[in-house]
């Protein structure tokens, strides 16, 4: 296939939805590649180098055939302090080419006059040029070639890529979500507030795990990948200023499949930040500002709640949507007013009209009650019944469930589960 040829899809993907100018690629790509890291960076001249220097130590055969992406990004609205940085890391970029030996090094300027991001845009935004314009230099003659999204102030190990490539080479899901692990805080009180969080997100999807959701994997920016393929039909990255791994694999997901992956680990940054309404470094933020009741956990009845809300579903795909409200109902009375909110019974309805056969049907139900119904039903439930508790009330009971002792605090219960989720 000659270089500058597309399969259709992506082809389509490229015309009507990837960005177009005043963003490109700065320098001449060596390519096509199997994949592209892409790595959006804002005021990150600090941290930068130390994602590079990991990257760098991943085996030279590999990294031959990865282009690694940085897109420098700020909005019109950037402090003086970050437009300085990020035009130090403009500056900066092609000697760290060279000191790190990595050959196929790029970057895209999105952070200079002419070329700064919308108002009220951000990583989302940053990712996607990234994304979008890396699909140009991809290898599409033998194999669906990978895109992996990385951020600024995160560490990977020498095995990152190869275990990568494996997982896509072994596996047929279009996406994959990668183990993490943060990194140790600079003092007790950061590091009291990462574990607290990271406890948070992994007593998360043990909950969801446990209820059988199909969305239960974990949606962190800089700990994912997918195939370009999936990218396309997924609809690309899309442009939220904060939770957009969240909707980009819950789409990846309906059109491709995730799947965790194994073998590796990224270590993100600790730190607070207030980049964001909400993520890791606002609520860590929180935590340091208001100690750490800021952040509590659901009450482990309300994932047998959600469990027996889609065991019903399964169980009588025949049902129409006033017998499935009435089982709702009797599950538990809220979880029956959240349907009726949502407007189940109609939706039941058209997913019957357009859905033969069980497998198909519940398939489309899952593509609707998806991974944002099922936070958003979590969040009902607590407003309305089941009040967020300390983590050692949330968590213990769910490790009790998976069958393995509960830990006396916060740091041992993360560990706890971080074995459990492969970490």
């Amino acid at each position: 296939m000659p270089y500058q040829s597309f399969p259709p899809p992506v082809q389509a993907y490229r015309a009507k939805r990837a960005v177009a100018t005043p963003w490109r690629i700065a320098g001449r790509p060596n390519g096509p590649f199997r994949g592209a890291v892409v790595i959006p960076s804002l005021a990150e001249s600090h941290n930068l180098p130390l994602t590079l220097h990991s990257l760098a130590a991943n085996p030279p055969d590999l990294l031959a055939r990865f282009m690694i992406l940085v897109v420098v990004n700020q909005r019109d609205d950037a402090s003086t302090e970050e437009r300085a940085d990020n035009r130090a890391t403009l500056e900066l970029l092609q000697a760290w080419q060279q000191d790190y030996g990595l050959e196929h090094l790029h970057w895209v300027d999105a952070a200079s006059t002419g070329t700064e991001l919308p108002p009220k845009q951000g990583v989302g935004l940053a990712r996607k040029i990234g994304l979008d314009l890396a699909l140009r230099h991809l290898d599409y003659s033998d194999a669906d070639p990978l895109l992996i999204c990385l951020d600024s102030d995160t560490i990977v190990q020498p095995d990152y890529l190869a275990a990568i490539g494996r997982h896509f080479g072994t596996t047929g899901g279009g996406g994959a979500s990668i183990p993490f692990r943060h990194r140790r805080a600079l003092d007790s009180l950061g590091q009291a507030a990462i574990d607290r969080y990271e406890l948070f997100l992994r007593a998360y999807v043990l909950g969801l795990e446990q209820a059988r959701s199909p969305y239960a994997f974990h949606t962190v920016g800089s700990a994912m990948a997918c195939r370009a393929s999936a990218y396309v039909a997924g609809g690309g990255m899309n442009r939220r200023l904060a939770g957009e791994d969240f909707y980009f694999l819950q789409q990846v997901h309906k059109t491709s499949g995730v799947a965790p992956l194994s073998g590796t680990c990224v270590h993100p940054s600790p730190r607070a930040s207030r980049r964001v309404p909400f993520g890791t470094g606002r609520s860590v933020g929180d935590m340091l500002a208001a100690g750490e009741g800021r952040l509590l956990f659901y009450q482990p009845r309300l994932f047998s709640v959600l469990g027996e809300w889609l065991a019903c579903v399964a169980a009588h795909p025949e049902a129409d949507g006033a017998e499935l409200l009435r089982r709702a109902g009797c599950i538990s009375p809220h979880l029956g007013e959240f349907l009726e909110q949502t407007g189940f019974g109609a939706a039941w309805a058209n997913l019957l009209r357009h859905n033969s056969g069980k497998e198909r049907l519940l398939t489309a139900f899952h593509g609707w009650f998806d991974a944002f119904r099922t936070m958003r039903l979590l969040h009902h439930l607590s407003d309305r019944a089941f009040p967020r508790l300390p983590p050692e009330q949330g968590v213990g009971p769910l490790l009790e469930r998976a069958g393995h002792a509960v830990p006396a605090d916060v740091s041992g219960m993360l560990e706890q589960l971080r074995s459990l989720q492969g970490v």
